[in-house]
């Protein structure tokens, strides 16, 4: 992966009062560490008791999943824009107007849906760019399953600091355990084929989205137009062709000295005949074929793969093979007994539902807090 930055994070300070920062633009940075470190002098009563895990093995650590390599996406300037967006220019004066900023919390994440969790890492990382003094303690690794009512998180420190970064911490944990869910429910029926999802992701989050799919247990399509070549309906209209198109981009990588992978778009047997036919007159740089939209929807909701199992026949192992459209967590199952190689969703990321999660601050404490205040 590329370099990572060493700049320290930005006090909690220039959040709560808005003070203006850079961005940074260099590369991501890694998830930190899971701290387990209570606060020294923190004033808390007894945590209460956590709802009984699923398993042991659901709660045994996991090696963290990291993100996706990308040349130029910065999860830290992603992150510092995203708390920037709530601070404005005055920052958040609810803490300011209502809590002492010497007050210190205990803050407890609960599970209010069933799901798969993602997000933990990055959690760790907005947690520490807000206020590196924050102690947070994980039940649970990236990639667990979850029941509702779990409590499986904890962070502990200055009360300003853990609001100001909870709203940010959830909405991006609740987007990718969302993704992550259904990644998994997909991938889970589509086997031995691979799921893997679009470009069809929230426009300045895509590396966040495609991490939640590696999450779920999916593995990513291309990361955007840099990186494969993706011969599309559009690219073979304006070139005259399919056997056109494949011959300008082998021309062009050889001419270029590039080796990236390469895939073509087909919509129908008579075009997978023309690309391979064109594969064994030359040399090519190809390396998968899309099969698009040839799973037909059935009136009664259920789908004719006959088609897509023929091309995958025809094909027989000479390229990697993709089935792409009217795929559904009802469909895939059906798709992935074709011997297709990968089945490619856009509705991992385009129309996600998030996973409904909480970080509750121990009212007990909160109480005891108040009462010390109000007497001072």
């Amino acid at each position: 992966m590329p370099a990572i930055p060493t700049a320290p994070a930005p006090s909690p300070d220039r959040f709560l009062l808005a003070r203006r920062h850079r961005l940074a633009f260099s590369s991501p940075s890694p998830p930190s560490q899971h701290l387990r470190i209570l606060p020294t002098g923190l004033l808390r009563l007894p945590a209460r008791p956590r709802a009984a895990p699923m398993s042991t093995e659901a709660r045994a650590p996991a090696p963290p999943v990291a993100p996706p390599a990308h040349p130029t996406y910065d999860l830290r300037a992603v992150i510092a824009l995203a708390l920037s967006e709530d601070a404005g220019d005055r920052g958040d004066v609810s803490c300011l107007a209502t809590i002492p900023s010497d007050v210190e919390a205990e803050a407890t994440f609960i599970a209010k849906a069933d799901g798969v969790i993602a997000g933990i890492s990055l959690a760790d990382m907005i947690f520490n760019q807000v206020d590196p003094s924050l102690k947070v303690e994980w039940f649970e690794s990236d990639g667990n399953y979850v029941h509702k009512g779990l409590q499986f998180g904890k962070v502990y420190g200055c009360a300003r600091s853990i609001i100001v970064a909870e709203r940010v911490v959830l909405n991006f944990m609740q987007r990718m355990s969302g993704i992550a869910t259904l990644t998994k429910a997909m991938s889970d029926a589509a086997r031995p084929a691979c799921i893997l999802e679009t470009r069809k992701t929230a426009p300045g989050l895509r590396l966040v989205d495609k991490w939640a799919v590696l999450i779920g247990g999916g593995k990513n399509h291309r990361l955007g137009l840099f990186d494969m070549v993706m011969i599309k309906d559009n690219h073979i209209s304006v070139a005259g062709g399919i056997t056109n198109a494949m011959r300008s981009v082998d021309q062009f990588l050889e001419k270029e000295k590039l080796t990236v992978p390469v895939e073509v778009e087909t919509r129908t047997i008579e075009e997978v005949k023309d690309v391979l036919k064109y594969a064994a007159e030359n040399k090519t740089s190809l390396t998968r074929i899309m099969l698009d939209n040839m799973v037909v929807a059935l009136p009664n909701g259920d789908v004719d793969v006959s088609m897509l199992k023929d091309a995958v026949q025809l094909i027989n192992g000479r390229f990697e093979t993709e089935a792409s459209g009217n795929v559904t967590i009802d469909t895939v199952k059906k798709i992935g007994e074709t011997g297709v190689s990968y089945i490619s969703s856009g509705a991992l990321t385009h129309s996600v539902k998030a996973l409904d999660i909480s970080l509750k601050i121990d009212t007990e404490l909160a109480l005891q807090v108040g009462r010390r205040t109000n007497r001072a």
